[in-house]
């Protein structure tokens, strides 16, 4: 894959962290490691918000680090079109929370 840089590194990207780790430890830190790029919790072992390329590159090396092989770290960055599209069922998270943080509004 062709290295990125100049401006499109700097373009802001909604992403989803979604993970699967069994040691409590390293959740809580992959946990810390998402608010740390700015990203909200919207359900216990899911995190959404807007960071750019060098970030979401920065967050997916430290998460590759830390945890174990059997465990899984999911990083979806999701254009914002896409993300309209998203379908809520249900509670799911907290959707002022998410609209107020991401500036999506759900219908």
């Amino acid at each position: 894959m062709p290295q990125r840089t100049g401006y499109w590194r700097r373009l802001k990207t909604l992403t989803w962290v979604i993970y699967d780790i069994s040691d409590d430890k390293v959740r809580l830190y992959v946990s810390g490691i998402c608010k740390k790029y700015g990203l909200y919790r919207v359900q216990k072992s899911a995190f959404l918000g807007t960071i750019n390329n060098n970030q979401l590159d920065s967050l997916a090396v430290e998460c590759e680090e830390i945890i174990a092989e059997e465990d899984s770290v999911f990083v979806f960055p999701v254009c914002d079109s896409c993300f309209k599209e998203t379908r809520l069922i249900g509670k799911g998270f907290d959707r002022d929370l998410v609209r107020d943080r991401v500036g999506v509004y759900f219908v």
